[in-house]
């Protein structure tokens, strides 16, 4: 499909132990432990270099520094409709284009993506969850798609493993359903959060409200950090104050000497030997010069994100394989699944008037799943359940000059004096794994680089329909409990893929017949194939994945590496 041919000497050279696919926060994970482990590892990223710090150029810009003041103009609208929902003139540059970067989308979906060293570890949201027996084990107690092939017990360990390095500032609450990790000191409630938390405390049995659990730094970490508490994470940190793959796994691969970091390298096709049932490398496509060239290694770990994952996957064709490397069960690109989020409410209070906060705190408060724990939290009309996100604060000017009547000089000293207290709660809730939710390649269209466009097909059941009635009422009702005026319920309307948790389409399983990938992330077909990113995963829980990615990814690599050794790869 894309001929090179690289001659002997070519050939040595393009020769590692390990090769990586991605960049971002599994890929950087993959190559740190690889390469602290001794193998020779190349990391291909389709993307552009970015240097930690350096590369950073609105890190430190004030918002008149920039011509729009940090808007989107209408051009970023026309030509970016889907990434500039996310983006803003401050982190604009880490954002795909859409025009150059297009898929289909059969319905509204949106694919955020962030094509350069570290991916989407630059502009992730933070917040690290561990998951619990409870998202482990629901598959096989509900009958739902396959069961996981994994439990609490194996990941444990794994979770404690990256975040001692990561760094992690939370606070331990002993529940059961979300369990406690290796904290750094947690950041601080301010008046009106406290004030919630109390509430809630009071008024409920079955939930709590806690500080966000967030890799920003609330000390110096292994050489990084602490957070500045500018708020300004989607920027790039110069401080190194939260976790991303250039402040932290690239450099630390880096150092070992055995990392080779090649970015605007777009991997087209795993290549596959069909003697030895195995991998034996990559094909590369320049993206500039549009040069195809083969490497080769013993052990290939994917991690290019959920969707890309799986279209490299099933445009890695052969007579082994006519439906997509490692396809045999049919599951590659289907069981697409996104947390559902914005669905909420908000609130305002009369007290508090002589209380402000300091700083900006780059997180929020978190509600941990009170939903179908056992049978007194069991509901009727759905399964699964739903974590807040929000926060406390007081209205600035942006929000006074709606509401403060008039003009001139008394207008403008008005809105010099905070508003009333404010409260908002959005929830992130668990989406099923549903067969027909899916990705695809288009047989006719293709990209500037001659490869498939991808069709993506999402649609939300009756269950997360059900799901989200509920979080705005209960939502509200704990705000009106609460002691809040003026409360009323949301729902942002968002097309599925803009919570940015996008999984599933490889996923993890006992039975090669109904899965991908075994309970070591290995490829079921083909046994020197590794996938740790979102496409691995079996459901979605409702918790922030990024966590379960890296541990996923350390454990992985750990169990390659130990077979390799064995020769059993």
């Amino acid at each position: 499909m894309y001929p090179a041919n690289p001659t002997l000497k070519n050939k040595q050279s393009s020769t590692y132990d390990a090769i990586v696919v991605g960049s971002g926060i599994s890929g950087g994970w993959a190559a740190k432990e690889l390469c602290e482990k001794g193998l020779k590892t190349l990391v291909l990223e389709r993307g552009r270099n970015v240097e930690h710090v350096t590369d950073y150029p609105t890190a430190l810009k004030s918002p008149w520094e920039f011509p729009n003041r940090l808007n989107n103009v209408i051009k970023d609208q026309v030509d970016n409709p889907v990434q500039s929902v996310l983006y803003n003139e401050g982190s604009k540059h880490f954002f795909v284009n859409d025009k150059e970067h297009p898929y289909i989308q059969e319905k509204p979906f949106s694919w955020i993506r962030g094509y350069q060293v570290g991916g989407r570890s630059l502009t992730w949201g933070r917040q690290c969850y561990r998951l619990s027996d409870l998202d482990f084990e629901a598959n096989a107690k509900e009958g739902v798609a396959v069961d996981w092939p994994i439990r609490y017990k194996d990941l444990a360990p794994w979770y404690d493993y990256v975040e001692r390095f990561v760094g992690i500032s939370g606070r331990a609450e002993g529940l059961s359903h979300l369990p406690d990790g290796q904290f750094l000191p947690p950041m601080e409630f301010n008046c009106i959060e406290t004030h919630f938390a109390n509430q809630v405390k009071k008024n409920y049995k079955d939930r709590l409200v806690t500080i966000a659990r967030t890799a920003n730094l609330t000390k110096g970490w292994n050489g990084r950090g602490p957070c500045q508490y500018r708020n300004l994470c989607a920027r790039g940190c110069p401080f190194s104050g939260y976790f991303s793959s250039n402040s932290a796994t690239l450099p630390v691969a880096m150092a070992t000497g055995n990392l080779t970091l090649q970015p605007d390298s777009i991997v087209i096709e795993v290549l596959f030997d069909e003697q030895k049932n195995r991998a034996t490398g990559v094909r590369v496509m320049d993206a500039h010069t549009k040069e195809v060239r083969e490497y080769y290694a013993k052990i290939i770990f994917l991690n290019a994100s959920t969707i890309a994952t799986s279209a490299l996957l099933l445009n890695s064709v052969s007579h082994r394989f006519p439906d997509g490397l490692g396809n045999s069960s049919g599951q590659v690109g289907r069981n697409l699944m996104d947390h559902f989020m914005m669905g909420g409410a908000m609130g305002e209070y009369e007290g508090f008037k002589d209380k402000y906060y300091e700083g900006r705190r780059p997180i929020g408060i978190y509600v941990p799943r009170f939903r179908n724990l056992n049978a007194q939290t069991k509901q009727k009309d759905y399964l699964r359940g739903f974590g807040y996100q929000g926060d406390g604060e007081r209205a600035e000017w942006s929000d006074q000059y709606k509401r403060v009547e008039g003009f001139g000089k008394d207008f403008k000293k008005a809105l010099t004096q905070p508003g009333p207290w404010t409260m908002f709660i959005g929830a992130w809730g668990e989406t099923l794994p549903y067969t027909e939710n899916r990705i695809w390649l288009d047989k006719e269209q293709k990209d500037q680089w001659g490869l498939p466009l991808v069709r993506v097909f999402f649609e939300y059941h009756e269950n997360e329909i059900n799901m989200r009635k509920d979080i705005k009422e209960s939502a509200e009702e704990m705000l009106q409990k609460s002691g809040f005026q003026k409360v009323q319920q949301f729902y942002y309307d968002l097309p599925p893929g803009s919570a940015v948790h996008e999984m599933g389409t490889a996923r993890m399983g006992r039975d090669p017949k109904t899965s991908v990938l075994n309970g070591f992330n290995q490829m079921h077909d083909v046994k020197n194939v590794f996938i740790t990113d979102g496409s691995c995963m079996t459901s979605s829980a409702c918790q922030n994945p990024s966590l379960t990615y890296m541990a996923l990814t350390a454990r992985a690599c750990d169990y390659a590496v130990s077979e390799l050794k064995k020769l059993n790869l």
